[in-house]
């Protein structure tokens, strides 16, 4: 495929886009391997071997391949489908190779060892669509993940990528686009959920001599791996995304921020920008229009604060990432100085779907004041790990049990921390909790950008909050007093009670210095970093109380609180404990039995319970 550039007009776009879509041929055998975040089990060996073995046996012209982004089942990685016959093949080693190629030509044989099999022994598992973990995902923004590879822009125009830009430039004025978005109900999917039309108008309507249209890829949160995954498998989603937006509001100039940790991203980002001017989707006059709109990248340092808007602005024009107080908005006053919209990645990669399905389209999936689907990046004990993007309104429970494939090793569920740094955990008892902004806002947590962390019976939820509590104090960007000290001050606090330092009261005072944090801080990071702790305070308080009254960690997490002594009737005075032991605190003779833990000289590191082949060491 090798379309004509640039395009001249809207209808240059729509004849290209029905003539790649007519040249595709939908029979022909494509194997489309995962080489983003598959890249860390080996796709790159395994799609240069695949490359080769084609080569080599000449089959250019009757097997392509497709190097892809994230399919999303990140636990099974690498991983690769295989065109027409729909096969999903997990755990493909360079080895599997020859075999594959050999059965993808002898009609479409499959290779049974490659197929997924669940762990309960079911039969193995012929088609996506069928496994579990895709059988209850609706793709709307990852719909090109995994389909398409990201680089070559013509892949985009076959799947009717730049689609929705030409009825926009061809069909629609500036208020259409927007009361469009409105009756959708999108909702930004940064973490705060403020409608996305409702934005749009404010910065649409505001007065300055130019306009700025800023992408939100600043993704910090731990466990959250979205936008990446969008950014890597489909920019041109989130590039169409903002070309509709900037013509929503009159923008001319847009910016990508993206964290430098993302160097997959930029790469892919880099080459979409430029095939897109290329093709005349960016730039002056597009597509013949009046409409002028270019996109830069922009990478920030990996500062967590800067994912809040005012610090973003301030990072983008050269200054220190630090937030502003608000009013006056950014929609009124932004990037420098000008009217600026703000959206995140997953919010401008639906855009596309609204104007092309329609708004009732996109409202009928979710529920009344959620609309639409969300990604999430699942997380932590469960069976299956990845990237899910499920309807609004789904449970907690259908996405740890069903698409998760419940907790691993035999474990119980506990809990799931929901929205990063800035969320909150939901226990078991709220497992049938819908997903959706007002459901989790009432169990104390929160949306989010999409993270979620799913904890098993082993996990101590002091412990949990005192790593969020350690993340946000090291990511404060310490302007404001609240924040700085206050949310250090908890760490401290919680780190203590980990470690047998907590007293009468200290609980009672860590919530009331939270909920002076949440109150007083300046930014968004100041006023959720609390949350954490709080959600766990309300649903975990017993484990507190035994951390602090009766120092003691009730699952044996903590190493500072865990006592370590050795059964005598299972001890064989093997030996081994006393050799693993980093400070010789065990003492013993080979042969007989019982070994003894010198209390005193013990630093809880547990290395004699995990190196016993006895089960001989108790911790308690």
């Amino acid at each position: 495929m090798n379309p004509a550039k640039p395009l001249t007009s809207v209808d240059q776009l729509t004849e290209l886009i029905q003539r790649l879509q007519g040249d595709w041929d939908a029979d022909k055998p494509r194997l489309r391997v995962c080489i983003t975040g598959c890249r860390a089990y080996g796709a790159l060996e395994v799609s240069a071997r695949i490359a080769e073995e084609i080569a080599e046996r000449g089959l250019e012209d009757q097997i392509e391949l497709i190097e892809t982004g994230c399919h999303g089942f990140c636990s099974q990685a690498p991983v690769m489908e295989v065109d027409p016959f729909g096969y999903f093949y997990q755990g493909v080693s360079v080895d599997d190779i020859p075999a594959i190629i050999d059965s993808t030509l002898d009609s479409g044989a499959v290779v049974e060892h490659l197929l997924y099999t669940s762990p309960d022994g079911d039969e193995p598992i012929e088609q996506a669509h069928d496994v579990p973990f895709y059988a209850l995902q609706h793709k709307t923004v990852l719909r090109n993940c995994g389909q398409i590879d990201p680089r070559e822009i013509e892949h985009s125009l076959v799947r009717g990528g730049y689609s929705a830009v030409a009825k926009v430039l061809s069909e629609m004025d500036a208020q259409a686009v927007i009361d469009e978005v409105k009756q959708a109900g999108l909702r930004g999917r940064g973490g705060a959920g403020f409608p996305t039309g409702v934005k749009w108008q404010f910065c649409s309507d505001a007065e300055g001599e130019r306009k700025y249209l800023i992408c939100n890829a600043d993704e910090g949160d731990p466990g959250a791996f979205m936008d990446r995954a969008v950014l890597e498998g489909d920019p041109h989603a989130v590039i169409e995304g903002m070309i509709i937006a900037a013509h929503a509001i009159g923008a001319e100039e847009g910016i990508i921020y993206v964290r430098t940790e993302y160097p997959i991203a930029i790469e892919h980002l880099t080459i979409a920008l430029a095939q897109a001017r290329e093709l005349g989707l960016l730039g002056e006059s597009i597509l013949g229009t009046d409409m002028s709109f270019d996109i830069r990248i922009v990478e920030g340092a990996g500062a967590f604060v800067c994912g809040e808007e005012t610090a973003l602005m301030a990072s983008i024009e050269g200054k220190r990432g630090n937030p502003m107080p608000r009013p006056p908005y950014p929609a009124q006053s932004g990037l420098f100085g000008m009217p600026t919209n703000i959206n995140n990645v997953e919010t401008l990669a639906n855009i596309a779907a609204i104007i092309n399905d329609g708004a009732e389209a996109f409202a009928a999936l979710g529920t009344d004041k959620s609309k639409g689907t969300k990604v999430f990046a699942l997380a932590g004990d469960t069976v299956n790990t990845g990237l899910v993007e499920v309807p609004m309104g789904i449970t907690l429970r259908d996405i740890v049990e069903e698409i998760g494939g419940g907790i691993a090793d035999d474990h119980d569920f506990k809990a799931a921390q929901i929205g990063g740094p800035s969320g909150g955990c939901v226990p078991e008892k709220f497992l049938d909790t819908p997903i959706d902004y007002d459901s989790l806002e009432e169990v104390g947590a929160i949306m989010g950008s999409g993270g979620m962390v799913v904890i098993d019976d082993t996990t101590c939820i002091v412990d949990l909050a005192r790593f969020f509590l350690d993340f946000c104090q090291k990511e404060s960007c310490g302007k404001c007093t609240p924040c700085r000290i206050g949310v250090r001050k908890m760490y401290e606090m919680v780190d203590g009670f980990t470690r047998g330092l907590g007293k009468p009261g200290d609980i009672e005072e860590l919530q009331e210095l939270a909920e002076v944090i949440k109150t007083a801080s300046l930014c968004a990071l100041g006023k959720t970093a609390a949350n954490p702790a709080l959600s766990a305070l309300r649903h975990f308080r017993e484990e507190f109380d035994a951390h602090v009254a009766g120092h003691t960690c009730p699952v044996g997490q903590c190493t500072a609180l865990t006592v370590y002594t050795v059964n005598a009737e299972a001890c064989r005075a093997c030996d081994r404990c006393a050799k693993e032991c980093p400070v010789q605190c065990i003492a013993g003779e080979p042969g007989k039995p019982p070994y003894v833990i010198d209390q005193e000289q013990c630093i809880h590191c547990g290395t004699c319970y995990e190196v016993c082949p006895f089960d001989a060491i108790q911790k308690s």
